[in-house]
């Protein structure tokens, strides 16, 4: 596992125009929140396109990434955000995908599910404040969601994502992973350093397992709408190594 930290000052370089990137959201929340990342991305010269998966069941959601994925033209770059990681982990076996981005993701091995992997989470750790099931999906607890989630962002934004929470689904939760892609393809892993969703030892296990480079930023589980130059620039720079690796 390499592990490197990223410079706010460090330039981002010229790449091939054929890279897209394909972003998959998480649970609770939908694609709107990668908005900022997006522009960044876009800005840069990237092709960027967001998946919109309904967070019911694991099958769908990889369906539903890589409907995404056929409509891109040349190599792509799958980035994934909590949930979102155990579908690109899924989706992520597609040949169209070069490699993969977790972003304070799960990272299954092959058999596992989120749920099996939440319920390894370290002793002591924080835990998601996710209510019992009600009619086969699970939500967070409103009161809880700031703090757990979205610790860095403004109370009324995080308020705001917790009122507009998406249900998840007991088949996504408990969804195993057939062959996970990360066994074959590279990846890079962000580590958010103040996530009280996804403890960051249980990040920094995943990563380990899956032999990605990793960066550690301080951040909550929602680094990806407080922070998305750092994120950004793990993608960029993915992007940059696959292509040099092609060339």
């Amino acid at each position: 596992m390499t592990q490197f930290h990223l410079g706010e000052s460090e330039e981002r370089r010229p790449h091939m125009k054929t890279t897209s990137i394909v972003l998959v959201h998480g649970a609770f929340v939908d694609g709107s929140g990668w908005e900022s990342l997006y522009k960044i991305l876009k800005k840069d010269g990237y092709t960027v396109s967001i998946v919109q998966n309904p967070t019911i069941s694991l099958a769908d959601d990889v369906d539903a990434t890589k409907r995404i994925i056929a409509m891109q033209d040349g190599p792509v770059v799958l980035v994934g955000h909590s949930y979102g990681g155990a579908v690109i982990t899924e989706a992520g076996n597609d040949p169209k995908v070069a490699g993969l981005v977790y972003i304070a993701a799960f990272a299954p091995d092959k058999g596992e599910s989120v749920g099996a992997l939440v319920k390894d989470f370290p002793r002591g750790a924080p835990a998601p404040p996710i209510l019992p099931p009600h009619d086969g999906y699970v939500s967070l607890d409103k009161a809880k969601f700031p703090a757990s989630f979205a610790g860095d962002l403004d109370i009324e934004k995080a308020t705001f994502m917790a009122d507009s929470q998406v249900p998840w689904g007991l088949d996504a939760v408990n969804g195993a992973i057939s062959e996970p892609a990360w066994k074959t393809k590279p990846s890079w892993y962000l580590v958010a350093t103040d996530d009280k969703t996804i403890p960051p030892a249980a990040q920094r296990f995943m990563s380990k397992r899956a032999g990605s480079t990793v960066i550690e930023v301080g951040g909550s589980h929602a680094i990806y709408v407080s922070q998305p130059s750092a994120v950004a620039e793990l993608i960029e720079k993915a992007a940059r190594a696959l292509m040099e690796k092609a060339a």
